[in-house]
């Protein structure tokens, strides 16, 4: 056994090997994770910005708002797939057991475990409590002004778009961003006046706002008006150097903000059920990492063994048991079905011992469970 001095040393040294590493694979993991949602996500957005509902110009906008709402969920996650990276392939390269004949078993790990929970629980506290609320505020601010917009701000150029209403059709052949202007528009308005369809075709056209309130009007030029009853002989067509339409919009108003978009300090203050459960969900998202990297460390065992997809895939059944049945429990705190409001707290007691006896039987080189091989 190396005198205490050496031991001391070398368990410094692995401490901020062990810190090192997970922080660097937690960083590629965090980027894969972030692909796998921007492209979920971005789908999402495009089909939107494809039917009108958005316009093609603000995707990006609120791809970001979105990405940087779940990143307080996404941190977690890859802290976790880190630290199972990194243990398994030290056991898988023989690492642990010549750290174990230096006399540093695998519940010495425990130190820096809370050093990368201090170091990355702090960002994820940082987005739990402040920036994911804020991203998710703005984001709702952002969809309610382009909902409340007319229909033809989302259109694509290329493309024809119903309206939200589903009694309107726009088509422009491209957009001139430099002189703000649709060039080649089609606008078919059905159930007109006396109940008679419009088409309209012209050159150009432009928004102008009605500083009034009562409503956007498209402003076309150098165009033809068609109106008339399907199926009738006669239909009355119009030229026009310069026609004003006025455009649908949504109403603006009924605006609330959700209890997710809420500043923390403000849920305090709201004081009600769903309320108390966002705040204890936010807290819940940076108590969730010690609990999980004392996982990592239990599952290490087993990730890299003659077959690795059983560990791995009984640790990811751990982390997505913690958090739906966390999640299970706050959504029941909101709703006012579970007294007191600190009961999720009992799931992170229940899962924190599960972490820590798991834990003891590795450090003891017992099997997790009777019955799986040491």
């Amino acid at each position: 056994m190396p005198p205490p001095a050496i031991r001391a040393g070398a368990r410094m040294i692995i401490h901020r090997a062990l810190v090192r590493e997970v922080l660097q694979v937690c960083g590629v993991v965090s980027v894969v994770l972030l692909a796998v949602f921007l492209a979920v996500r971005g789908v999402g957005f495009l089909r939107q910005a494809v039917e009108g509902d958005i316009p093609a110009g603000s995707v990006l906008l609120l791809l970001l708002l979105k990405t940087i709402t779940y990143l307080d969920i996404l941190v977690p996650l890859a802290l976790y797939i880190a630290a199972l990276l990194v243990m398994g392939r030290w056991i898988r390269d023989h690492e642990l057991t010549v750290i174990g004949a230096c006399g540093i078993g695998v519940g010495r790990f425990l130190r820096p475990a809370m050093t990368l929970f201090a170091l990355v629980g702090a960002v994820a506290a940082l987005f739990s409590l402040y920036l994911s609320p804020l991203a998710a505020e703005a984001s709702r601010a952002v969809v309610h002004d382009l909902r409340s917009r007319a229909d033809i701000v989302g259109v694509m150029p290329g493309v024809f778009t119903e309206g939200r209403n589903r009694d309107s059709v726009y088509f422009i052949e491209r957009y001139d961003r430099e002189a703000g202007m649709f060039r080649g528009l089609f606008v078919y308005d059905g159930g007109g006046d006396g109940g008679e369809d419009g088409v309209v075709v012209a050159d150009t056209g432009r928004i102008a706002v009605d500083e009034t309130g009562g409503g956007d009007f498209l402003i076309l030029e150098n165009g033809t008006r068609y109106r008339g009853t399907a199926g009738a002989a006669e239909h009355a067509v119009l030229d026009f150097a310069t026609y004003g339409l006025q455009l649908k919009s949504s109403p603006a108003n009924n605006y609330r903000l959700p209890v997710a978009a809420m500043p923390t300090p403000a849920l305090l203050e709201a004081g009600h059920a769903a309320a108390l459960g966002e705040f204890h969900w936010r807290l819940s998202k940076v108590a969730m990492l010690p609990v999980l990297l004392i996982f990592a460390l239990a599952f290490s065992s087993i990730a890299y063994r003659k077959n690795r997809f059983p560990g791995m895939l009984s640790a990811l059944l751990v982390y997505f048991a913690y958090s739906n049945v966390l999640g299970l429990l706050v959504a029941l705190v909101g709703r006012g079905a579970v007294h007191p409001h600190w009961m999720p707290w009992v799931v992170h007691l229940a899962f924190l011992g599960a972490a820590l006896g798991l834990l003891r039987r590795r450090h003891l080189n017992k099997p997790l469970l009777p019955g799986l091989p040491a």
